[in-house]
């Protein structure tokens, strides 16, 4: 890795910003709110990444590339990340990557952890590590498909992690699911593993938000 990294996602109601620094080195800075509280992306974003540029020692001329989570997610989280991301890559001159928020989620805890999962009463978790996002509306967003209801999800036997696991727990628990306790960090995205998924350029037009679902609004279009 020639320069920092910067990632960022706002798929969930969480805020995570993060930057990763030659030698392994990263730095995250987020914002959880509890379920009651609404997503407070527009005011936490650029502050919780001027901090981690400022903990980490980074400056702009030391990034090489930038990251960002493109869903799926809420459509205004989401609109918020990209649209900061796009801005941020044209500002500076730099390349954008984007990084499915799911793929991130899953993979965290191949990426981070070595250790084994204390899981106790469940010794035998097979097949792959399952992501699920809270889409509301008594749906979940999983991979390779759109919102589904959490009755839906093929969970049996799978480590889920993620919101919509969180809420959702005792369905999919009853689907044959193995779900960490809810204040599990493996239930947060976080926007240093979309640094280090972030292997592919491409042109900043070409990062669009996957939302699977339409927005609120078009839902009752007539």
């Amino acid at each position: 890795m020639s320069g920092a990294i910067v990632g960022i996602d706002t798929a969930t109601s969480s805020t995570s910003v993060a930057v990763l620094v030659p030698g392994g080195r990263e730095v995250e800075r987020r914002d959880d709110p509890s379920r009651e509280e609404r997503p407070r992306h527009a005011e936490t974003l650029q502050p919780l990444l001027e901090q981690a540029l400022v903990q980490a020692e980074v400056g702009w001329e030391d990034v090489t590339r930038i990251c960002v989570g493109v869903g799926p997610g809420g459509f205004t989280g989401l609109r918020l990340g990209i649209s900061t991301a796009r801005a941020l890559s044209q500002g500076h001159d730099l390349p954008l990557v984007g990084v499915s928020s799911l793929e991130a989620l899953a993979r965290g805890i191949e990426l981070v952890s070595a250790q084994e999962l204390d899981l106790p009463g469940h010794p035998d978790v097979h097949g792959p590590v399952l992501a699920v996002i809270d889409a509301r509306r008594g749906e979940v967003f999983v991979p390779g498909v759109a919102a589904v209801a959490p009755e839906d999800v093929a969970a049996s036997g799978r480590l889920c992690v993620g919101d919509g696991a969180v809420r959702y727990r005792e369905v999919l628990e009853t689907r044959g699911a193995v779900i960490p306790p809810d204040d599990d960090p493996r239930h947060r995205p976080r926007a240093a593993l979309h640094a280090r998924l972030a292997t592919a350029f491409g042109p900043v037009d070409a990062i669009e938000p996957i939302y699977a679902r339409a927005p609120d609004a078009e839902q009752w279009r007539p």
